[in-house]
């Protein structure tokens, strides 16, 4: 498991050089950790599939039951994504959220 963290912290930080060097803005990351009522982890999965700003999904033993990534345009746009969307899932008992920040050079 800690293999993958280290894979996708390695990604990040490619993704956040490239953007750099480009000079575009980049959009908000944030992790959304979700808790599923029992049963239904199969089916919140599916549901969230279907969201286009979630880019990885990754259900886990223990709580939270799934960890997301998400990539939103901004805060406002997460807030919806979290509250109007995922929330509005069958089977999602509760979320926190987690968001990325840059650190300045």
């Amino acid at each position: 498991m800690m293999l993958t963290w280290k894979k996708d912290l390695a990604s990040f930080s490619t993704y956040l050089t490239k953007q750099e060097s480009e000079k575009k803005p980049m959009a908000d990351r944030a992790y959304v950790l979700i808790n599923v009522l029992p049963g239904q982890t199969g089916n919140v999965i599916k549901a969230l599939s279907e969201i286009k700003e979630i880019k990885t999904i990754d259900p886990c033993w223990g709580k939270p039951d799934i960890f997301t990534l998400v990539e939103v345009s901004d805060q406002d746009a997460l807030s919806t994504l979290v509250l109007a969307k995922i929330h509005a899932i069958e089977g999602v008992a509760q979320t926190d959220t987690h968001l990325v920040y840059r650190l300045a050079k």
